[in-house]
């Protein structure tokens, strides 16, 4: 079961780092990285399975943890 979730997660992170990307949203890219993986393997370990929810979650949890950090 976990190798099978790996790649899952793997492809959802890189999705979600394109989306950031493309909106030149990602100023830090060692810092970016590791919140997405862990705010998408957190969704994963809690049991979340869809693909769109993840991306979703993680890229507006992404912009509310930059925009607090700017504050």
């Amino acid at each position: 079961m976990y190798d099978s979730l790996v790649p899952f997660v793997e492809n959802v992170v890189q999705i979600a780092w394109d989306v950031l990307e493309r909106s030149d949203e990602i100023s830090d890219p060692n810092d970016a990285s590791r919140f997405l993986v862990q705010t998408v393997a957190q969704l994963v370990v809690k049991g979340e399975r869809r693909r769109l929810i993840l991306l979703n979650r993680a890229i507006d949890d992404y912009r509310r943890y930059k925009q607090a950090r700017a504050a």
